[in-house]
């Protein structure tokens, strides 16, 4: 067994823009559930509308690049809005319920087959067309370079597999995180973090804990809007990609990194994506494929995933970076 080969194959998904995209989108879900108490069990429809507003303004409407990210993360936050009004008065699980429902149309809508012009229909839109535009920008020119073990273009339009997508993207993530621990210090972090442990009490002193709520509802779903975009980047925009597995592995990121932590979502997702790859390929390495293909490893590996959540939950409700007095996992 080449374990070094396999190490390497681990780490390089550190620097994979879909780790990177899954970690700002757990990180939306930490604004919703871990600061504010808001159980969203649809974050991949803010994803897919964040994906979907951009490859459309660019590829229908031949918008420039950065006004068709902001097309799509203005559609995120109205679909938040949109969302909010009728379920963020109401106590108990119906933020839950619409969420995940409202996710699954959005998933379906962009399979019908009467949009396929404008969405591709359940093929999707590929990368290389939307991809250009922000590639043409990058200043690092042609070629390879290698940092410590890790190769790759400077700029490649064709698959967006390049550094030039990784520098972008992890300078995003430095941004938004730093903006969100500003925000989560904030006089209106600490409103939102009470409105969380005692809705009633903050009520009692006078906030509209209605407007707080929407207001991290909104927030969250821009971070997940954001997500969508960089995910589908250097791949292409895939209806089913945005169902409810994405949303399950969310969670599951955001549980393993620390709910109500900054950083926990981006440790939840590199662990999830290197630990998920070096299973896969050890399995490989030791099960023949008479006893289990390819296709079933990788399905294995997902029960291997959805183990490693009941065990979080049980054993570690607070997460690795989290604080069990400052909140568990009690749903």
């Amino acid at each position: 067994m080449d374990w070094l080969q396999i190490l390497s194959n681990s780490a390089s998904s550190i620097l994979s823009p879909a780790t990177i995209g899954y970690a700002l989108a757990a990180l939306g879900l930490a604004m919703h559930f871990g600061y504010g108490g808001l159980i969203n069990m649809g974050i991949a429809g803010f994803m897919a509308i964040g994906a979907y507003g951009y490859a459309i303004s660019v590829l229908t409407f031949g918008l420039p690049w950065w006004l068709a990210a902001i097309l799509g993360l203005v559609a995120a936050a109205v679909f938040a809005l949109i969302l909010g009004i009728p379920t963020l008065r109401l106590r108990g699980d119906y933020l839950a319920i619409v969420t995940i429902c409202a996710a699954e149309i959005v998933r379906m809508v962009g399979r019908l087959a009467a949009l396929a012009p404008i969405t591709g229909g359940s093929t999707g839109l590929v990368g290389p067309p939307y991809r250009g535009p922000f590639t043409d920008l990058s200043p690092l020119g042609t070629g390879s370079t290698t940092i410590l073990w890790f190769t790759y273009p400077n700029t490649d339009p064709g698959s967006g597999n390049d550094w030039w997508t990784r520098i972008v993207s992890w300078g995003l993530v430095a941004v938004l995180l730093a903006l969100t621990w500003l925000a989560m210090r904030s006089p209106w972090g600490r409103v939102l973090k009470g409105i969380r442990e005692d809705e009633d009490a903050v009520r009692s002193l006078g906030k509209s804990s209605y407007s707080y709520k929407m207001q991290a509802l909104i927030i969250g779903g821009v971070l997940g809007g954001i997500a969508g975009i960089l995910v589908v980047l250097p791949a292409s925009v895939q209806p089913d990609g945005f169902g409810r597995p994405l949303t399950f592995n969310l969670w599951t990121i955001m549980l393993l990194g620390g709910a109500a932590t900054i950083f926990g979502p981006l440790l939840g997702a590199i662990i999830f994506f290197v630990v998920r790859i070096a299973i896969v390929q050890i399995m490989g390495e030791f099960i023949p494929t008479s006893i289990l293909n390819t296709q079933q490893t990788q399905a294995l590996s997902w029960v291997f995933i959805g183990v490693a959540l009941m065990l979080i939950v049980i054993f570690r409700p607070q997460g690795i970076l989290g604080k069990k007095k400052e909140l568990s996992f009690n749903a």
